[in-house]
């Protein structure tokens, strides 16, 4: 039996009442959902979903390398082991926050539409919807642009030496893990006839179960040329010149030019306060700012009263999200094409409008978005902490299902779809543009208490992730939890909000109940009118890093649900 199983029956025994479990199932302490213990160290952290990605960011923190030197190396390293979430050909977006001159930076790495693809073509196809995969949701690959961006700022060591480790895993060989296997071959059934991706991803005509050795020598040589000849290597050589012409072989339209006009660009993170402590997002065109709206409608309720896993919290807490998720499809965009009203919708006035609208005795069925003053996804999350207080909260995806399944030749990756998140309606503020960049489901977290550094922390996975974030925050600030306990504690996800891709909301929605709550507790929600369905694989992913100031320590954590691992040194 894992340690997993172990947690969710001590969850489930403490959630019904059972107090005498055999002693195989006791745990020490009050832990009831603790998958395991908190990982704490004095010099630094890292939380990785996979166990050698964070093994390769503490060598490389041992050999004098920053906690963004650590992240990028385990990156690069996660683009080769866990390709079902991540890869260079995708984007990237990232918190950093500088031990030395105290602040929070933030980073948005993001590609842009391709220039030559207009809104007409897709008329001219017959298609109300960007399609999932093939060449026509591929935007520009930002995540290589964004390791130097981060690099040239926050970096210590040579790019050569960050990708070293990844370079010589490619070319020798590693085990892979059970949940990634799990997804890689789910996405394999699904991608194996675009061109390119089963000579890569498939060796043997299968992809690789776990604990087989898989290899990827394309892709050592891609990492090879970035760190011998920088990021010009990948947006302006022959990487760039082999996209564009296997793109424009397959109907596609990304070109060297959209890859030579690639930038990302340094944003202010956004901040909402919530019990004393200050709660950071990125900005739109990601969806952070979600997270910042529920929690601001939130913070009026006494949720440690009301306790976790109860009716009123999970009512509460679903219809809180339905709201900011109609004001998320009707608001949020690349604000270089179209005003987001952020102030507005951060707003108490706005919250407490909205919070207004809240009844705890019913769910709500429709949900309009207010007069402001994605139900998928495929991504990593990781966080980094150094001996010098700096921290890295970064996440990277190639979008839903690994990505587009265009694998051009002889670079070892796939391009992401993260296009199809584009609307086509020429109505809508997220319609699609040349050279816009789209919504975008990947948010990286950081909380501040009394301006000091306390979290780094993510919950990957599509429309999830804001939701994701206030379970997680609500679990340690209201309900006292561990950092490992928040995690553990099971999960609920509310689907069926309406899209930044115009699709509209579904009635009231269903909420996804993961195992460990309470069946009165469901009867309850279904007698406020809500639908419930109890499904697993849908919950997030989950990486932390906190500070102790008082003890000087670091505590890290990760996700049970998958192959993650936090360590420290």
């Amino acid at each position: 039996m894992t340690m997993s199983m172990v947690a969710r029956l001590c969850a489930l025994a403490a959630l019904v009442g059972i107090t005498d479990m055999a002693d195989g199932f006791d745990r020490q302490g009050d832990d009831p959902f603790a998958s395991r213990s908190e990982v704490i160290a004095p010099h630094g952290m890292a939380a990785t979903s996979q166990p050698l990605a964070t093994q390769i960011a503490l060598d490389v923190l041992k050999a004098g390398g920053s906690a963004v030197d650590a992240a990028i190396a385990a990156n690069a390293a996660l683009g080769l082991m866990e390709p079902t979430g991540c890869g260079i050909g995708g984007d990237l977006f990232a918190l950093v926050w500088d031990g030395t001159d105290k602040s929070l930076h933030g980073l948005n790495a993001s590609g842009r539409a391709p220039r030559a693809l207009g809104l007409d073509y897709f008329r001219e196809q017959g298609l109300e919807s960007i399609p999932k995969r093939g060449p026509l949701p591929v935007s520009v690959p930002g995540a290589v642009d964004g390791w130097f961006e981060l690099h040239a700022r926050f970096g210590r060591l040579p790019m050569k030496d960050l990708l070293a480790p990844a370079i010589a895993y490619a070319r020798d060989g590693f085990p892979v893990t059970e949940v990634i296997a799990w997804h890689w071959a789910r996405n394999a059934g699904i991608l194996r006839g675009y061109p390119g991706f089963a000579e890569v991803f498939m060796p043997a005509g299968k992809a690789p179960a776990k604990g087989e050795v898989f290899r990827n020598p394309r892709l050592a040589d891609t990492y090879r040329r970035i760190a011998e000849g920088g990021r010009d290597a990948f947006y302006r050589g022959e990487i760039a010149v082999t996209i564009e012409r296997y793109m424009a072989d397959n109907g596609g339209f990304l070109s060297a030019a959209d890859l030579a006009g690639h930038k990302s660009e340094w944003v202010e993170p956004l901040s909402a306060g919530y019990r004393g402590y200050e709660v950071w997002e990125l900005p739109p065109n990601g969806q952070g700012i979600a997270a910042l709206q529920m929690l601001n409608i939130l913070e009026d309720y006494d949720l440690a009263a009301m306790g976790f896993g109860s009716a009123d919290y999970l009512h509460v807490l679903v219809e809180a999200k339905k709201l900011v998720y109609a004001d998320r499809a009707r608001y949020y965009t690349d604000p270089a094409f179209h005003d987001v009203p952020v102030d507005g919708l951060l707003s108490q006035d706005y919250a407490a409008e909205r919070r207004a609208l809240i009844d705890m005795r019913r769910a709500a069925d429709a949900v309009e978005a207010g007069a402001a003053p994605i139900e998928h996804g495929d991504t990593i999350y990781l966080t980094v902490a150094d001996r010098d207080g700096n921290m890295v909260s970064l996440i990277q995806s190639n979008f839903s299902g690994m990505g587009s399944g265009m694998t051009p030749p002889g670079l070892g990756f796939v391009l992401q779809n993260r296009g199809e998140l584009f609307s086509l309606d020429p109505a809508h503020a997220n319609v699609y543009a040349p050279g816009k960049r789209p919504f975008h489901t990947i948010i990286p977290a950081f909380v501040t208490r009394a301006g000091e550094p306390w979290l780094a922390f993510g919950v990957m996975g599509g429309a999830m992730q804001p939701q994701g974030h206030v379970q997680i925050l609500v679990n340690l600030i209201d309900f006292g939890m561990n950092l490992q306990q928040a995690g553990d504690a099971p999960r609920i996800r509310h689907v069926g909000s309406a899209q930044p891709t115009g699709k509209p909301a579904d009635g009231g929605g269903e909420i996804w109940m993961e195992s460990g709550f309470d069946a009165a507790v469901m009867t309850e929600l279904k007698r406020r009118g809500h639908r419930i369905d109890v499904r697993g694989q849908a919950y997030g992913g989950y990486q932390a890093i906190a500070r102790d100031a008082t003890n000087g320590v670091w505590i890290g954590a990760s996700e049970s649900r998958k192959d993650g691992h936090a360590a420290g040194y």
